[in-house]
């Protein structure tokens, strides 16, 4: 999870492959109308937001129901809202609920890896991308809306200042740490 341009999609799928599952890019999952306002530098609101995070439960959902113990989903996930919706599909957004109710709730399971990197170097980074629907003028917006992960969820934070590889390898290790603590 993080802002535009943190390395969510470029991380999450090499610890995917390093993890032997899954990968995800929620970016893949937004309708047409949520790319669309992007693309014209209109910031996404709740409303916007909160049908494709139910989308984004219901895969994992489907994943844990064909027996995959882990799944990388690479999501923005910018407010403790929205993990909450991904992680219940229940409406912690909106006062009436678009989306049909889900009573899976993968809380206690799902752990939150937290890209964090400074505004000055995420500018750099968005600026060489190429081709992407999110505008570097839409990066601020994220920022502000960012609320960090704290407890009790479950959560990792790293700095993506390193190496890629670094970066992977770390999170990989705390992971398998965090997971076999608690078992």
């Amino acid at each position: 999870m993080g802002v535009s341009g943190s390395g969510k999609t470029e991380v999450g799928s090499l610890l995917a492959d390093q993890l032997g599952c899954k990968f995800y890019d929620a970016d893949d999952y937004h309708p047409v109308e949520n790319r669309n306002k992007m693309s014209r530098g209109i910031p996404l609101n709740d409303q916007d937001r909160y049908p494709w995070l139910c989308s984004l439960h219901e895969l994992i959902k489907r994943e844990s129901a064909c027996g995959r113990q882990h799944v990388v989903l690479a999501c923005s996930a910018l407010k403790k809202a929205y993990r909450k919706t991904l992680t219940t599909g229940r409406n912690m957004l909106l006062p009436e609920d678009p989306c049909p109710h889900s009573e899976d709730d993968i809380c206690s399971v799902t752990w939150f890896i937290h890209l964090q990197g400074s505004m000055k170097l995420i500018t750099e980074r968005m600026q060489k991308r190429k081709g992407h629907f999110m505008p570097l003028t839409l990066l601020q917006s994220q920022f502000d809306t960012l609320e960090p992960p704290a407890a009790p969820e479950l959560f990792l934070t790293v700095n993506i200042e390193n190496d890629i590889s670094e970066i992977v390898s770390a999170i990989k290790a705390e992971l398998e740490r965090k997971i076999s603590n608690t078992h």
